[in-house]
């Protein structure tokens, strides 16, 4: 069975995120959505509250698992028996990031290899920063959400009005 896992602080987790999921099912027969604490990216939602969003979106997909994880990707990787590190890119820009990050965690753990899968072209500009200032200016979520993320988000943005 080839296990990848896609780690990320899914602040909170869009369309674009279930989307590289989803299609990371095509070369994988388990994906573990690995959800990280992150705390210096100053997230919007606490670490529970994330991981709750992440395992409602992903309830009705058996061949994914929803886990958190402190420390070393690496590391981690190793411990759940995966096969790879599954990264989505954007834009050129990610690239540059993504690349060091692949080549750093190679060079920590030489059976480990890094994934990269491009989104779906209506998912291409996506973001979770970006998804939060239009949250912050009042826009619709319903393109770029799920529905209850989209409900959490858009009551997290008021309460912080109050």
């Amino acid at each position: 069975m080839k296990i990848g896992i896609y780690p990320g602080t899914f602040d909170p987790i869009t369309h674009g995120h279930t989307d590289i999921i989803t299609r990371s099912l095509r070369v994988f027969d388990k994906v573990i959505v690995a959800v990280a604490p992150n705390p210096s990216k100053h997230p919007l939602f606490n670490f529970s509250e994330r991981l709750a969003m992440v395992q409602l979106v992903m309830k009705d997909l058996d061949q994914v698992d929803v886990t958190p994880f402190e420390g070393l990707l690496v590391d981690y990787v190793e411990r759940s028996g995966a096969h790879a590190i599954i990264r989505g890119l954007r834009a050129i820009s990610d690239f540059e990031h993504e690349f060091q990050m692949a080549l750093i965690n190679r060079k920590l753990a030489k059976t480990v290899e890094t994934v990269f899968l491009m989104p779906s072209e209506e998912y291409s500009y996506l973001s979770s920063t970006i998804i939060k200032e239009v949250a912050r200016h009042g826009g619709n979520l319903t393109e770029f959400l799920h529905p209850e993320v989209a409900r959490r988000l858009e009551d997290r943005i008021r309460s912080l009005r109050l």
